[in-house]
């Protein structure tokens, strides 16, 4: 099949945003229920994550800056489990691609990976906490909600996941794992409250993003209020989040994939694809795709991966970024194996495209349903085939360019990625 002619579409609906973060952060920490919490002198340990949050690095910065005007001594805590190949190195370097170190801080930044337990919760199983944590006068977090990758129920991406697998580090991410989407849905509540009564976490920064990718609301959440409020907010990022607007789609390409754009590398709320071992498909997942090609692998990633399974074709270009250290750890460590198995490769995206129009079960040229996506991130633009556009014209909440284009190859037969998507991550990385 020959290469559609592609139409640029983009969603247009109005979503919340936060005008100033900066201050709507600083002031969120001054005027909560946690600021009573503490008291001058005190050692704050920040946890932070190793998720591509939108302005993460100015958001840190400001809760830093926001317990120094307590009179506190903060210091930032890694809090993502067995991110970054499970070792102190790897997390250092993860958390100072976000602006998260020592020279932009002035705080320690502290990556030790030892856990203690502190008890036990009600299946029986040890509760992990970071001993750095622990150590501490008082410990906070700051973290994104948004639905989780692999499992649906009232505590999801979040502070509670991040008190409990987070700060869990690598043992008390193994724990839940290794039970499946269960040990996520189910057991992790069950440590959170054990987390609650033994620890001296005091309350969590939850921000919510919208489909932009933009900072939609910033709350301080209360230890005390944790486990009422952060189901509300969940749902609250359920309707913000971004999601392509077709129900079917042929052919979708992913420009990169990666553990910065969504913990399963590509997010399965986005593509319709949950792809677990012995869990059905969820019957309201969508849009239906029926071939995917994965293109590369961003360097935020730190050569890990995971995900790649989860598109049907892929480059070699992706397979070779891959380092089987971090790539494995996590993997094993997660225990969600179908997700990572290898694709076939291709030497450039033409072929892999190519692979992919001749195999989508959509042979008529005019019919074609095919898109092209940065990412699962960003996808508020994308480009679509004729078919596609024609659909949207008639979707308030959509804007579609009508003039056409051919797909742009460079020399070696790789997409033209900035300049499809001027504004998405990987164009901003080539400029710097």
């Amino acid at each position: 099949m020959d290469f559609p002619t592609i139409y640029s579409v983009r969603q247009i609906a109005e979503q919340p945003t936060v005008s100033n973060v900066a201050d709507t952060v600083y002031q969120a920490w001054l005027n909560s229920p946690v600021a009573k919490r503490v008291k001058p002198g005190q050692r704050i340990a920040i946890g932070c994550g190793s998720r591509g949050i939108n302005q993460i690095g100015l958001i840190v910065q400001q809760t830093v800056r926001a317990f120094q005007e307590l009179g506190t001594k903060p210091f930032i805590v890694a809090a993502m489990g067995s991110h970054g190949g499970a070792t102190p190195q790897g997390q250092r370097e993860l958390l100072a691609s976000y602006r998260i170190s020592e020279k932009e801080l002035g705080v320690p930044v502290v990556t030790d990976m030892e856990a203690q337990v502190i008890g036990t919760n009600s299946w029986g199983e040890p509760v992990w906490w970071d001993k750095n944590a622990l150590a501490a006068d008082g410990v906070v977090t700051v973290s994104r909600i948004k639905p989780h990758t692999d499992y649906r129920g009232p505590y999801e991406s979040g502070i509670t996941k991040m008190l409990v697998i987070g700060l869990g580090k690598r043992e008390g991410a193994s724990q839940h794992h290794r039970w499946g989407w269960k040990g996520l849905q189910q057991m992790l509540p069950e440590s959170a409250k054990v987390i609650l009564e033994k620890t001296k976490f005091l309350g969590g920064l939850a921000i919510l993003e919208n489909a932009q990718e933009l900072t939609a609301h910033l709350q301080v959440v209360d230890r005390d209020e944790l486990l009422q409020v952060e189901p509300q907010l969940l749902k609250r990022a359920f309707d913000l989040m971004g999601r392509l607007p077709f129900d079917e789609i042929d052919v979708l390409v992913v420009g990169e994939i990666g553990k910065n754009y969504s913990g399963a590398g590509i997010d399965p709320n986005v593509v319709g694809r949950l792809l677990i071992e012995a869990a059905p498909e969820l019957e309201t997942n969508k849009p239906k795709i029926t071939r995917m090609c994965a293109l590369d692998l961003s360097p935020e990633s730190h050569g890990n991966g995971t995900g790649v399974g989860i598109a049907d074709l892929t480059t070699q270009r992706l397979l070779d970024r891959i380092e089987q250290e971090p790539f494995r750890m996590n993997n094993l460590t997660a225990c969600f194996l179908w997700r990572s198995k290898l694709p076939l490769a291709f030497p450039n995206d033409r072929e892999c495209i190519q692979a992919a129009l001749d195999t989508c079960w959509q042979p008529i040229p005019e019919k074609l349903k095919f898109a092209i996506i940065p990412n699962t991130l960003e996808v508020a633009e994308l480009w679509v085939s004729h078919p596609l556009a024609e659909w949207a014209k008639t979707q308030s909440t959509l804007a579609v360019n009508p003039t056409p284009m051919a797909i742009p190859f460079d020399e070696n037969g790789n997409l033209k990625q900035e300049m499809l998507f001027p504004h998405c991550v990987r164009a901003k990385r080539s400029t710097k």
